[in-house]
């Protein structure tokens, strides 16, 4: 269950880092409310996560579940630029996350 929780919450995390981003210094509404929730929201799934994983395998799966979906998104909407070194990047970032969920006990 805490790694089915952790993977919710690194999704998460992508959504409030890219609600961030368009709130524009908190200055538009949506997106504003947007990142306060999912923020909330994420925070409590580490944390619960965290009760069953060790501190450093649960923060560092859902940072780079967080960074993985939050480039992702902004190459698939066109914020930032597409490349094949930042594609390699992002498989080994996904290549390690899958490791560290094989090696923890």
């Amino acid at each position: 269950m805490a790694w089915l929780v952790l993977i919710v919450s690194g999704v998460l995390e992508a959504v409030w880092a890219t609600a961030l981003s368009r709130s524009e210094g908190f200055t538009k509404l949506v997106p504003s409310v947007v990142f306060a929730i999912t923020v909330i929201l994420s925070m409590c799934g580490l944390a619960y996560a965290m009760r069953d994983l060790p501190t450093g395998t649960g923060y560092a799966v859902w940072v780079g579940i967080g960074a993985v979906l939050t480039v992702g998104y902004a190459m698939l909407t066109g914020e930032e630029a597409v490349s094949l070194v930042k594609a390699v990047l992002i498989v080994g970032i996904i290549g390690c996350i899958v490791g560290l969920k094989a090696v923890s006990h």
